[in-house]
């Protein structure tokens, strides 16, 4: 039986954890609808209180996202994509902006715009496979259009970012772990358990902190150090009087784990 578009992405809370998935079968390729619901699943994590991270993950065993449903694409007038591409640059705004913590879960290609979804995650953790990662949109005459070219020169450097979108080159999971695209590699056996652990532990440390950090980051780069510097001393200087940050000092002077209650 079919899925229909509501059903393509959803989002799901276990514990502290949140989990958005996507189920377009055969590539996850995304169209207009897709993206629409992406957006709501993605107001639906981002409204959870009780998500203190999200994960984002393929239920298809072959494929993360493919990008784009190239078909659909070529069929479509130009306003149509046009407002496909508003909503997958609204997505990955929600995820950057948020205060919760973002892991997308990479175990099949990622592709075009699948690995754009990718990148604007915090982190990308990924299992050993066959499966390829990559910006091809030079192929069908195009460029990344959902913040690609800017995402990725920030995370490999501008001169492998040209090299793999000029050459429009997909890339082994092996090799993205190697350039920096990737931040953590694990065995395909035992894979899942390790995404949970890493996931379970960044939702076990201090909300208000792991925000703060984000924006510290994000903002920080674009800016010279001295204005880098003053960012992050307002932003740690907030954090000095939050029941979290006081709790941290006394857990670790007790010598027992912190709970954090992100206030």
């Amino acid at each position: 039986m079919s899925l229909n578009s509501a059903e393509w992405v959803r989002f799901e809370l276990e514990g502290t954890i949140g989990a958005i998935r996507f189920n377009r079968p055969k590539a996850n390729a995304y169209d207009i609808d897709f993206m629409r619901a992406f957006n709501a699943a993605l107001d639906e994590a981002n409204a959870c209180e009780g998500a203190r991270v999200v994960v984002l993950k393929s239920d298809l065993e072959k494929f993360f996202c493919a990008g784009s449903d190239i078909r659909t694409f070529s069929e479509n007038d130009v306003e149509t994509n046009k407002a496909m591409v508003d909503l997958a640059r609204a997505a990955l705004a929600k995820i950057e902006t948020s205060s919760k913590f973002y892991i997308a879960v990479l175990s099949g290609h990622a592709l075009g715009g699948g690995l754009e979804i990718a990148m604007a995650c915090d982190l990308r953790i990924a299992s050993e496979g066959k499966y390829l990662l990559g910006l091809p949109e030079v192929k069908l005459g195009l460029l990344p259009g959902n913040g690609g070219t800017q995402r990725l020169l920030r995370l490999v450097g501008v001169s492998k970012a040209m090299e793999l979108m000029a050459l429009g080159d997909n890339i082994s999971p092996q090799e993205a772990h190697r350039i920096g695209l990737v931040n953590r590699l694990y065995p395909a056996d035992g894979f899942d358990a390790a995404v949970a652990e890493d996931a379970q532990n960044i939702a076990d440390g201090p909300p208000l902190t792991l925000a703060a950090l984000k924006k510290s980051l994000q903002q920080g780069c674009e800016m010279g150090l001295a204005d880098g510097l003053q960012l992050e001393a307002n932003l740690v200087d907030d954090l000095y009087n939050t029941h979290d940050a006081q709790e941290g000092f006394k857990a670790f002077c007790e010598k027992r784990p912190p709970v954090y209650i992100g206030k």
